[in-house]
């Protein structure tokens, strides 16, 4: 699709702004389906202490849920993976798009200002990011917010951060505010730290997206939903029944996938009617933020972003770990290694409701190519004479656009209130009405262009 943008978001999008750079009560069937990293005695011991509260819990209650699972081994406030690592980029497990190219942020942060714009530029706004990782994102669209502040004008602009691990608090508060930040007295808090930018804009750190204030916000939720707790289905000639995680029965240190022999709350509830998928994965979680994003854009305005590993309701098992940028088995040392699943748009836009218009999913490749990643390539290749950065950029550049890498696997979906598409009115008999001004089109899921 093709459209032309308005005189200002023109000169916005093409300005040159970027810089180089168990045993239990009844028997359980082991799963008989293809689960993508199946357990393997080769992967090393488990780690002691996470697999103990595992196998404790099981041998007390039974077999657990694959949510429950990621749950605790991703979130125990004890030995949880992102409560207890330095997960991201080289030295860690992997390495997100912000990470390998601040293009990437920069031209998120041109679309969270042409959404703004598209709202009518309203007094305030806030960015609101789940999940910020190392505050890599945050801060190239920060930079974007500075370099084009002669657009923004006195609009009140900040930063709300929706952050669960302390450890990557300090990184964040480090990355964008330097020493310019503390922690709440107590730990019951909304706000748990708060700091400013040395441009300064304000800073506020939330464990939920609860706490963070009504107003207009643009959300970002960049690698956020995959990591989220995910049920798995399988279809047996039964009729649905839940995959969960057991003992294997033959190794008491090890853990295994197993089917439930009778229907479970969650495979009673949960599945679609009229499902054709042999094997689903369904994110509760996933759909109750979702619906708090729609509520609140469709109550104070705004806008959603979500880019993240994905489908629309095609894929079936995508349940993996990552270590050392490696795949990983996902019930081998729990604890050691991120959990994650595709994430599935067709149940997102389900959930969302009819309250706000959804765009999407479209892949990172066509959303990087809408934003104008190819004009900026060219800016910066034409002003770069050194041969080692030319080379990054051009790595940086397939990284994040080349089919076989980033650029189909990663997705874009977007949430966004009712009236940004809302087509202008028409004026009736003899009355003369002023006409709405057409809305703009929406960068990154429309290709655009500067006629």
């Amino acid at each position: 699709m093709r459209a032309c943008f308005g005189v200002k978001a023109q000169q916005l999008i093409s300005r040159g702004f970027f810089h180089p750079v168990s045993p239990s009560a009844v028997r359980w069937r082991a799963a008989q389906i293809r689960l993508f990293c199946s357990p393997s005695a080769d992967e090393g011991k488990p780690g002691p202490s996470m697999l103990r509260h595992l196998t404790s819990k099981i041998k007390a209650t039974g077999p657990i849920t694959v949510a429950e699972y990621m749950r605790e081994v991703l979130t125990n406030p004890v030995t949880g993976y992102y409560v207890r690592n330095n997960m991201l980029g080289p030295d860690g497990d992997f390495i997100t798009s912000p990470e390998i190219s601040q293009i990437f942020g920069e031209l998120v942060g041109v679309w969270i200002i042409s959404e703004w714009m598209g709202a009518g530029q309203p007094k305030q706004l806030q960015l609101v990011e789940l999940g910020p990782g190392k505050g890599s994102l945050a801060g190239d669209v920060l930079r974007v917010f500075s370099q084009l502040q002669s657009v923004l004008g006195k609009t009140s602009a900040s930063l709300h951060l929706v952050e669960v691990s302390p450890a990557l608090s300090r990184l964040q508060a480090q990355h964008l505010t330097g020493t310019c930040s503390q922690e709440a007295d107590a730990e019951d808090e909304p706000v748990y730290r708060r700091g400013e930018t040395a441009a300064g804009l304000q800073v506020s750190w939330y464990r939920r997206l609860d706490d963070v204030p009504a107003g207009f916000s643009i959300f970002l939720a960049h690698e956020f939903f995959d990591a989220l707790p995910i049920h798995k289905f399988q279809r047996t000639q039964k009729g649905w029944r839940e995959v969960m995680v057991d003992i294997d029965p033959e190794k008491a240190d090890q853990l295994r996938f197993v089917v439930a022999p009778s229907p479970t709350l969650a495979s009673s509830t949960l599945i679609q009617a009229g499902e054709r998928r042999s094997h689903v994965e369904v994110c509760p979680e996933g759909g109750v933020i979702v619906q708090q994003l729609a509520r609140r854009i469709a109550e104070d305005g705004g806008a959603a972003l979500i880019a993240d590993y994905g489908h629309d309701g095609t894929k079936t098992d995508t349940f993996r770990g990552f270590k050392g940028h490696q795949l990983h088995d996902v019930l081998s040392s729990p604890g050691s290694a991120d959990l994650t699943a595709d994430v599935d748009f067709s149940y997102l836009r389900r959930m969302a409701g009819g309250g706000v218009a959804c765009l999407g999913p479209v892949t990172q490749r066509n959303f990087l190519k809408n934003m104008g990643i190819d004009s900026r390539m060219q800016v910066l290749l034409r002003n770069c004479s050194d041969a080692s950065t030319r080379k990054q950029l051009i790595s940086s550049y397939d990284m994040l656009t080349n089919a076989a890498k980033m650029g189909e696997r990663f997705h874009f979906f977007s949430l966004l209130h009712l009236s940004r598409l809302a087509q202008p009115k028409r004026s009736e008999g003899l009355k003369l009405e002023k006409k709405s001004p057409a809305p703009l089109p929406v960068a990154g899921f429309t290709k655009l262009s500067f006629s």
